[in-house]
């Protein structure tokens, strides 16, 4: 996180003035983005790829969502809640990019992407299947996103059905129907072995 928090900032650094002011408040700036970094980092890059399925994609996600975030420092104090407008900032840049035609024939036709598609199971595929962390990941992964969203954000992120509803602008029992319904296809993925075993 260190390595993208400095380029964050040397790529905005160009932009700033030589005002002994301006330069207190972009130090301010630079404490409260290394703050945000170190606290909601790795988080935002796990959800992020959870919805892109792409570790380096989801990092580049997770750099615009910090590059938006020091940009938008001065909108700070109306904030209400920073966790939810940086994970609704993260999940929208990550619809975004879902949405994007390079990322339909980039990641989602890609040989890798296939490998978790694969009907066949290889010998690397058998010691991910005995493992049932991995397993419970691929088949949360293998939701629509509709469902795996409102999983992640209930189980991984541990917000409470109210905060999902708020930071997805959707109704606090559209939340509950379909955290149950996500919970019944991951039930019924792992009941029939996952890769269709």
């Amino acid at each position: 996180m260190k390595l993208i928090f400095i380029s964050i900032v040397l790529a905005l650094a160009e932009k700033r003035g030589e005002n002994d002011l301006k330069d207190q408040t972009e130090n301010e700036k630079d404490i409260w983005l290394e703050k945000i970094m170190e606290e909601y980092g790795e988080r935002l890059t796990k959800l992020a790829y959870n919805y892109v399925k792409d570790w380096s994609l989801a990092q580049d996600v997770v750099q615009d969502v910090f590059v938006t975030c020091y940009q938008k420092y001065d909108e700070v104090e109306s904030i209400l809640s920073v966790k939810s407008w940086i994970y609704r900032i993260t999940i929208n840049r990550c619809k975004d990019i879902i949405k994007s035609s390079l990322f339909q024939r980039v990641i989602v036709n890609s040989s890798l992407f296939s490998v978790f598609k694969s009907k066949e199971v290889g010998p690397d595929m058998e010691i991910i299947r005995k493992d049932e962390q991995e397993l419970l990941s691929l088949s949360v992964l293998s939701l629509s996103i509709k469902y795996r969203e409102i999983l992640i954000l209930y189980y991984y992120e541990e917000l409470s059905i109210d905060e999902i509803s708020e930071l997805l602008h959707l109704n606090a029992n559209t939340v509950k129907t379909r955290l149950t319904r996500g919970r019944g296809k991951v039930k019924q993925w792992l009941e029939r072995g996952g890769f269709n075993g």
